[in-house]
């Protein structure tokens, strides 16, 4: 997402590199409020080095004031317990004892904050001493999203005693989507680090987006050395100077999510899910793929999928529509019940839920933008579903592709002579200034095609031919660049919209790549300039949508130049470090002939 600011998650859709961070707590599903509930707050929860958590408990009330054995349900989190006061009541009043932990270092816990790297051993001790409650049965269960995603995965490959189900949603997987991008930085990091310094929420200042906005934008014109952000911002972080130190996947990251070994010994019951406009779908996905790769056949049948339509908070409170994009009703379900029931089959031996009708759940968006028609699909595996996407090859007509009104072709049929040029120049600042600014509409940002109608000479646009039937568009979309540039690297994006026969936009994927780490997340190599590379654009990001009758799909590909995005200046060092006297113009070429099959797969059914 080109703007990752939480409080603007809307404009992901617009932007749509699929990153959000971690978010703070949305609003709650819609279920009645509840009120049958007694709750202990204050509790301290003693780690294996002697810090104490700080646990905020909610029980079920009894007419008798008596304390049956119930599962527990818990959530760890650094946005603090009160935030997620809603839920606790909901689940406590449905019959189950839940227990809102602060992370180490944050509300009312004791120890120091560092971000992903302390869940696994602490989510593994909360779940043992909760399991070892004289209120618990002895089963142990867990709840949310985001941040609160990951740290489901981190605790479950621990494999603490009593750990019965976990349902982690839109989960953010470090380093792939948060702190980073397949290793492009984010600005949003010093954002989302101020909010969790220091021991309280800072939420005032986190939510202030206009100050943000035009913090980045600033830093943006100015040119400054992405390593300076934050004292730039004015909060010199230590969170942000490790993550620095880190930039690449590596043995910090690693310890944090399953290892092959841990994934093919998780066999409790799972239910992962995420949205086509969810940030975190990357992380999510991923999880869920590594998980399906390597458990056994025992395990993957317990593993259940939703793919809903909605952003990042909609993981957790849908809406019908997102940014000017309609989702319709459909898309309105009640995610506390579902969890609800969800935990009364796996720990209580209730019915299974009558939505889960078979192992993957995905919503199909109408076609057009009114809403009406979205549905509920379902497949046996996630595999099946996406597989066979049609190839369509660019063209050109004497290599001009640079623009909407002169656009490129994706056609049928493998061209055999073609090459498509664009510049890049770090030093350009009009895509920040007069494409992103700091008033975006956020009402409508899914529908804008500001990016789109700006590109020029530093940028590419290929459509197909208007669709002559309504087409669902199903699956991962993904494309293969053949390219060359004369630098030693640069960052590239690729983006794809849905434009309808009155000309209306739908922003439907993107994807982005640091060229040096085209081949790998772990290890640079770095371009020899003049030499022809192949680049794939290929997250495995999920879109379901039917495309009218008459529709063409538009493929914008252009370098990565945002206030939201650590800046590459092209001279192959450390990227971190550079600032405008490092700057070199990028000339890149794109390459459609009978040897590079410069190409996008697409979906279609």
């Amino acid at each position: 997402m080109k703007a990752p600011l939480v409080v603007l998650c809307l404009v992901a859709v617009a932007a749509f590199a699929q990153i959000p961070p971690p978010s703070p707590e949305p609003k709650p599903s819609p279920s009645p409020a509840p009120t049958d509930y007694d709750l202990k707050w204050g509790v301290k929860i003693p780690m294996r080095d002697k810090v104490e958590l700080n646990a905020t408990l909610y029980f079920p009330k009894t007419p008798d004031g008596s304390a049956p054995k119930t599962p527990v349900v818990f959530t760890l989190t650094p946005y603090i317990s009160d935030t997620y006061h809603p839920r606790g009541a909901y689940f406590a009043s449905h019959g189950y004892v839940f227990a809102i932990v602060d992370v180490r270092g944050r509300g009312n816990s004791a120890g120091d904050f560092e971000p992903f790297a302390q869940e696994p051993r602490d989510g593994h001790d909360i779940a043992e001493w909760l399991a070892q409650q004289p209120f618990c049965d002895g089963k142990v269960a867990m709840w949310g999203g985001s941040y609160a995603g990951f740290d489901q995965w981190a605790t479950a490959k621990e494999f603490p005693r009593g750990l019965t189900t976990i349902v982690p949603v839109a989960s953010a997987h470090p380093p792939l989507d948060y702190p980073s991008y397949l290793n492009i930085g984010e600005l949003y990091d010093m954002q989302w680090f101020t909010y969790t310094s220091g021991k309280a929420g800072q939420l005032q200042i986190f939510g202030d987006s206009k100050f943000w906005r035009t913090k980045f934008l600033d830093a943006y014109k100015k040119h400054i050395a992405f390593k300076t952000l934050d004292a730039f911002v004015g909060n010199p972080n230590v969170s942000f100077q490790r993550v620095l130190q880190h930039p690449t996947s590596d043995a910090y990251y690693d310890a944090m999510v399953p290892t092959t070994e841990q994934f093919r010994k998780i066999d409790m019951p799972i239910l992962s899910l995420t949205g086509q406009y969810d940030g975190d779908e990357l992380g999510a996905l991923t999880f869920y793929r590594d998980h399906m790769a390597n458990a056994s056949p025992a395990a993957r049948a317990k593993h259940f999928l939703i793919i809903g339509p909605w952003d990042h908070p909609g993981t957790r409170t849908p809406t019908d529509e997102v940014a000017g994009v309609k989702f319709g009703l459909g898309a309105l379900v009640d995610l506390n019940d579902l969890h609800r029931q969800w935990y009364d089959w796996t720990m209580k031996s209730g019915p299974k839920p009558d939505f889960l009708k078979n192992q993957v759940a995905y919503y199909v968006i109408a076609a057009g933008n009114s809403g009406a028609n979205g549905e509920w699909k379902y497949a046996d595996n996630l595999d099946s579903l996406v597989a066979n996407p049609k190839t369509l090859y660019f063209d050109s007509k004497d290599g001009d592709a640079n623009g909407v009104f002169r656009s490129g072709a994706l056609i049928d049929k493998q061209p055999q002579t073609g090459t498509d040029k664009f510049v890049y120049d770090p030093l350009d600042t009009h895509r920040g200034e007069f494409v992103e600014g700091v008033e975006p509409n956020d009402k409508t940002a899914g529908l804008d095609q500001k990016l789109a109608l700006n590109i020029g000479e530093d940028g590419l646009v290929y459509h197909t031919a208007p669709l002559p039937n309504e087409t669902p568009l199903i699956g991962c979309p993904g494309v293969t660049l053949w390219l060359s540039i004369d630098k030693r690297d640069v960052d590239l994006e690729c983006d794809l919209y849905e434009i309808q026969p009155d000309g209306t936009s739908i922003g439907l994927w993107s994807d982005q790549r640091r060229l040096r780490y085209r081949e790998s997340l772990r290890q640079e190599n770095l371009v020899t300039p003049g030499e022809i590379v192949k680049c794939e654009f290929n997250p495995g990001l999920f879109v379901a949508r039917r495309l009218m009758k008459g529709s063409r799909l538009r493929l914008v590909v252009t370098t990565v130049n945002s206030i939201f995005w650590e800046k590459n200046y092209c001279s192959g060092g450390i990227v971190a470090d550079e600032t405008a006297k490092d700057a070199q113009t990028c000339h890149v070429q794109i390459y459609h002939d009978a040897q590079h099959a410069s190409a996008i797969q697409l979906p279609l059914r």
